[in-house]
């Protein structure tokens, strides 16, 4: 498997320190490449941390399908991916560079440099074995030691990434004594320690309540863990893009649609669930989630959104055509949208379910405890606020703001499925509850029109191995592979 091989020439673009944030893609392609003991610590950061937001980009280009916030042009439904996109940013231009960055920074005795290194590791592993189940990580970057590195489980690669995040808030909670520290090279926090803390404790607890329902971590334990996570919208980690280097959802939507060429619109479930379909407002002030137009838009002359039916052949619920589209200035289609992995807002809704599931909660049961409904409530305040909308009337509407005695965990659920919109987190979530329509109100599968396709009635649940790995990886990749029906290791199926 070559393209695992660790690298001895840094072919990745070295983008330049600057003090401005607003400069970080101003760079030159460099005429030559760099040995990799001519590459300071700092030079692959930047690199790094761009390749793993475009990586998430490229996966949700599916699971964004899979999870229905949207659906292919005219409503149609994706079917089996290789996320090939992800399996390259990780394994060509990731792994091996955060290696490097790993080995220089050990050696300067760099300890909170390696430690935001284990933090972006594990976030890789993370959406990488949350997609394919089994992956390479122990053999993946031994190079010519190991042309054929062997796959590691999904529960092993879980450990490493408790591991990585452990090692890296211990070290992040000490001082580091070395001459080398974060800066402009850091595009998400600008070398804030406290923030990659914040980070590292958060996204363990984001990996923790994936392995609730596979009861191998209790909600308890996420609770504990989430305590020390996000305090603030400032927290998130995204990445802002610029007219320069052009948000990519700005480009497959906007840019693509207006040139006439293969778009997105936005599926029925997502609008369903933000236009009172699904969720009817008790209040006369309100009549859509003021969120939902920085995300969409209905075309011209439309009275009502209207989104479309996965796999519906261009129709909405009520049979009429869709009508909801991806809004061009929308907070992720404007061409200097970020995008994000994980925020505060999240981080709420992490707590909302774990104190929900902790206080004995189930799909199906009515009530929590007041620490559930605050965490909920100001999930809900958190993402309106990012999405800069007034969010009074809609939390003080009854259909949202239903007491402590009243809330149901589907109700939590669409607020993170709302506020996660474009976040491949969503699809985990989906995966979780087995597409349960008692937790993701009014979910059903796609709409085929040849039901006797191979997957026909089944939800897609994972991805399958790109088709450069089963050439150059064939034994081990024929060893891990499954269909892609099949439920990864914490699927609620197994």
């Amino acid at each position: 498997m070559k393209n695992i091989l660790k690298t001895t020439v840094i072919t990745l673009l070295v983008l330049s320190a600057s003090s401005c944030s607003n400069d970080y893609f101003d760079v030159n392609t460099p005429s030559g490449t760099a040995q990799e003991e001519q590459i300071r610590v700092s030079d692959l950061m930047a690199p790094v941390i761009l390749r793993t937001i475009e990586g998430q980009y490229s996966a949700e280009l599916t699971y964004g399908n899979y999870a229905q916030n949207f659906v292919g042009q005219g409503g149609t439904a994706a079917g089996e991916t290789s996320s090939s996109g992800l399996w390259s940013n990780i394994y060509l231009y990731i792994l091996p560079n955060v290696q490097t960055i790993k080995q220089k920074a050990d050696a300067a005795n760099a300890t909170h440099y390696a430690a935001v290194a284990d933090i972006i590791t594990a976030m890789n592993l993370g959406i990488a074995a949350d997609s394919w189940d089994n992956i390479p990580y122990r053999e993946a970057t031994l190079g010519e030691g190991n042309l054929f590195p062997g796959f590691d489980t999904q529960q092993s690669v879980y450990n490493d990434i408790f591991s990585l995040l452990d090692g890296a808030i211990t070290a992040l909670e000490a001082p580091d004594n070395s001459d080398i520290t974060l800066g402009s090279e850091d595009l998400i926090y600008g070398g804030d320690i406290d923030k990659w803390l914040r980070a590292a404790y958060t996204l363990k607890a984001r990996y923790q309540l994936h392995l609730v329902n596979a009861g191998t971590v209790s909600a308890n334990d996420v609770l504990n863990t989430i305590a020390n996570g996000f305090t603030s919208n400032t927290d998130d980690f995204q990445l802002e893009y610029n007219e320069r280097t052009i948000n990519p959802w700005y480009a497959q939507e906007i840019v693509a649609r207006n040139t006439g060429n293969f778009h997105n619109d936005l599926a029925s479930q997502l609008v369903s669930s933000m236009n009172g379909d699904y969720y009817p407002f008790q209040s006369d002030l309100l009549d859509i989630d003021p969120r939902l137009p920085r995300f969409g838009t209905r075309d011209e002359g439309s009275t009502e959104w209207k989104g479309f039916i996965s796999g519906g052949g261009g129709d909405s619920p009520d049979g009429t055509p869709g009508n909801a589209r991806f809004v061009e200035g929308g907070y992720y289609t404007s061409i200097d949208s970020p995008i994000m992995i994980i925020s505060y807002a999240e981080a709420l809704f992490i707590k909302a379910e774990a104190a929900f599931l902790a206080n004995g909660g189930t799909t199906t049961s009515t009530g929590a405890t007041a620490a559930a409904y605050d965490a909920y409530m100001m999930g809900i305040a958190a993402s309106m606020n990012k999405y800069g909308v007034d969010g009074s009337d809609y939390l003080a509407d009854a259909a949202i703001d239903v007491g402590a005695s009243g809330l149901m965990l589907h109700h939590i659920m669409k607020e993170k499925y709302i506020h996660n919109f474009l976040n491949p987190e969503s699809f985990v979530d989906h995966r979780r509850y087995d597409f349960s329509d008692d937790v993701f109100t009014g979910l059903t599968i796609r709409e085929e029109e040849d039901s006797s396709g191979e997957f026909a009635g089944q939800w897609f649940r994972r991805a399958s191995y790109p088709s450069s790995e089963l050439t150059r990886n064939r034994i081990n990749v024929e060893a891990n592979q499954q269909t892609p029906v099949t439920p990864v290791w914490w699927d609620a199926q197994n």
